[in-house]
């Protein structure tokens, strides 16, 4: 049996949303100094719909994967439903990743709940600014 699914070869092969958003309206990164990862997620909200999603990411395969596949999985949806994305489902959406790999959908999740924290705090400073 293959160790990754097609999927997860896919996206690593051809990462969607690389890159940035100069003027994003949320950032979030996250790191895991165990296996070297780190996780940049850039985000454009509009509406509280995310508008567009980009990423850097540092790290593995499977990293650049979650990464991936997790900005498909949110891109146009409302910020309560990004909210609520988990790691699970990060990885099911690829087919299933090794055990030992899961941590990197856990990145992916983090990145992005840090990222709509970011964005939820910049705009409660523009509401009461």
């Amino acid at each position: 049996m293959a160790l990754y699914s097609e999927k997860v070869m896919d996206h690593f092969r051809n990462p969607r949303n690389v890159g940035v958003i100069e003027d994003a309206d949320g950032v979030g990164e996250v790191g895991n100094a165990k296996c070297g990862d780190i996780m940049k997620m850039y985000l454009k909200i509009d509406n509280d719909i995310i508008t567009d999603v980009k990423f850097e990411t540092f790290g593995c395969g499977s990293a650049i994967a979650s990464s991936s596949m997790a900005t498909e999985l949110i891109k146009g949806r409302p910020v309560d439903e990004a909210l609520q994305l988990t790691n699970k489902a990060v990885a099911e959406a690829l087919d299933g990743l090794p055990d030992y790999k899961m941590h990197c959908s856990v990145l992916a999740e983090e990145a992005i709940k840090n990222a709509l924290d970011d964005y939820h705090s910049k705009k409660d400073l523009k509401t009461e600014g």
